[in-house]
């Protein structure tokens, strides 16, 4: 896989112009689009430059969180606070995530999304309210393991870290999540699963394969 360097406002101008040519897959009036990255390659951020680029050219943008839906501690913590296989597989409400984000924003859908479900500091659901992204708009999910769950995206991004920019970049007490990752390369391949990499592993200088790279 060859890597070409690249800016983020530059990334994210070359992404959204290449989203103003995407149609949304099902026909639909909404465009999804994930940046997938774990939590060291900073996703938000990669999302917030995309974001700012798609509205300058004049397209609604929501960018959504998986953070924001996680299940109850409960649930999450049933086999330890610390379980990789645990966060991989149970740690993210997907069923939420297609419920309130993916289907109101499918053919014919009311483009009433729910921002956020569960804050995990309280342990309760945030109360947000919907949001209505109007038709010809753009959502942005972004978030850790987002590839291979059969999400709707009409365009993906990979944010991608060697393993030891992995475990240089996260924080030595979330550490016990780097297993999780290493099956997610093992049993997704998200380089290969996406539609474009970018290699964050200077978060200053990053690189990336182009479209369908």
């Amino acid at each position: 896989m060859r890597f070409e360097p690249i800016t983020w406002p530059r990334l994210a101008r070359t992404l959204a112009a290449h989203a103003d040519g995407l149609e949304p897959a099902d026909e639909g009036s909404w465009l999804r689009i994930g940046v997938d990255g774990a939590p060291a390659a900073r996703p938000e951020e990669a999302a917030a430059h995309l974001a700012a680029a798609l509205r300058s050219r004049g397209r609604p943008v929501l960018t959504v969180s998986t953070a924001g839906f996680l299940r109850p501690a409960s649930l999450r913590y049933e086999y330890g606070k610390e379980d990789p296989d645990s966060y991989a597989d149970g740690w993210f409400d997907t069923g939420a995530l297609w419920r309130e984000v993916f289907r109101p924003l499918e053919a014919g859908g009311s483009g009433r999304v729910l921002p956020d479900l569960w804050n995990p500091d309280t342990d309760r659901a945030t109360r947000s309210p919907y949001q209505v992204l109007p038709e010809g708009g753009v959502l942005i999910l972004h978030g850790p393991l987002l590839l291979g769950r059969w999400f709707p995206f009409d365009l993906t991004v990979h944010l991608s870290l060697t393993p030891g920019a992995l475990r240089r970049r996260t924080e030595e007490s979330e550490r016990w999540t780097l297993p999780a990752f290493e099956r997610y390369e093992t049993e997704t391949d998200p380089a290969g699963a996406s539609d474009t990499v970018v290699r964050a592993d200077d978060p200053h200088r990053p690189a990336w394969t182009g479209l369908g790279g």
